[in-house]
């Protein structure tokens, strides 16, 4: 049976890490764009502890992943629930237009 090796898992993760830490730092205006690369950025950890706990033998690492995919989830659903109010409100999804709401 083949595995992938640590380094393999280490390196991909990095990659997803990377290009989600650039989709942050190039795009700042479209706020659906901001969330996806933060979802990337935690998929991205995600894997690394799931390479872990599998390259040491304990389901402490996997176990943790459950809960960060829960925590994200409802971030995720809250995150949404915020930009539908936003568009109401302002008619765009901007971060610019984000000052508009300050009181």
């Amino acid at each position: 049976m083949l595995t992938v090796p640590l380094s393999h898992s280490l390196v991909l993760g990095a990659i997803l890490f990377s290009i989600s830490v650039v989709g942050i730092f190039l795009n700042r205006k479209n706020v659906i764009i901001l969330l996806m690369a933060i979802e990337l950025m935690l998929l991205a950890v995600n894997l690394n502890f799931v390479a872990f706990s599998h390259h040491l033998g304990d389901m402490a690492g996997q176990v943790f992943v459950f809960f960060i995919l829960t925590v994200a989830a409802a971030e995720s659903a809250i995150g949404l629930a915020i930009l539908v109010l936003l568009f109401r409100n302002v008619g765009s999804i901007d971060v610019e237009d984000l000052a508009k709401l300050k009181g």
